[in-house]
């Protein structure tokens, strides 16, 4: 999942069409969920249950994943991959209030760190008219992206005590790729396609089949485990990512970020205790 989080960067740096690129990525998750499903002939439990949390993750999790990559077009990777993360103080909170988890002193003081690391993460991002309005979209994009994101690793929790796991992600996907295609918008007649559509549906591709076993193993994980110990171990595959983009495409790090980086990482392993 960490790499396939890189492939996010990519297409944001090849300026891949987020919606083609998104649908791509969701049919390929949905085609080998459903060829699984077959052989495996999985019991998918109730199917009402079934299609309310299928519509519910697919949804959300779709606007996650498109409004991230478009974050990516507006602030650093660092940044990005960080504050996104910190969906886990949402998902650990939850965990308290539905749940009954025990929430910890390390786990408080994880959330005190977590929203530090946001606040040094986005520091002086807005300075400069320019910087000010791509720091604005970046943001608004991170922050639908940040709740989505955990209401989408909830309506998983359920999934997987509830429903059958490949039957759940044959329906996410469906339903999501079925959603993003509706997105798409007309190519620019006037600028070069083929290298552009190459790279999407490479990328998409690629996404999908690492999204696949990435996330069947992450639902596999809910079955067995407490909602926010499993989201903020499988929420580490974010410093993947960020390493990737940080050696692949040079990108600048201020102390500010390189602080809110290992800020985000401490948050993380003091929400997992």
């Amino acid at each position: 999942m960490g790499i396939q989080g890189f492939l996010y960067k990519v297409a944001a740096e090849r300026r891949c069409d987020t919606a083609r690129t998104t649908f791509i990525f969701m049919a390929t998750v949905a085609v080998l969920s459903f060829i699984f499903w077959a052989y495996l002939r999985e019991p998918i439990g109730s199917l009402a249950t079934l299609t309310i949390l299928a519509f519910v993750n697919s949804l959300t999790f779709l606007a996650a994943t498109m409004s991230f990559i478009e974050a990516l077009k507006f602030v650093p990777a660092t940044t990005a991959y960080s504050v996104a993360r910190l969906n886990l103080v949402i998902l650990t909170i939850f965990s308290f209030v539905w749940f009954h988890d025990r929430l910890s002193m390390q786990q408080i003081s994880g959330i005190v760190i977590a929203l530090a690391a946001m606040l040094t993460l986005t520091k002086g991002m807005n300075q400069g008219e320019a910087k000010q309005e791509h720091f604005k979209k970046g943001f608004a994009f991170l922050m639908i992206s940040l709740f989505t994101s955990a209401i989408a690793a909830i309506s998983s929790k359920y999934a997987a005590m509830y429903v059958g796991k490949l039957s759940f992600l044959a329906f996410v996907y469906s339903i999501a790729a079925l959603s993003s295609a509706a997105l798409f918008k007309k190519p620019n007649i006037n600028a070069p396609q083929s290298d552009k559509a190459v790279a999407t549906v490479t990328i998409g591709l690629a996404m999908g089949i690492l999204n696949f076993f990435g996330y069947y193993a992450f639902l596999m994980a809910l079955s067995k485990g407490p909602l926010s110990l499993v989201a903020s171990i499988t929420g580490m595959h974010f410093v993947v990512s960020v390493l990737l983009s940080i050696l692949i495409y040079r990108e600048k790090l201020t102390s500010a970020r390189v602080v809110g980086f290992f800020l985000t990482i401490l948050s993380i392993i003091l929400l997992s205790l």
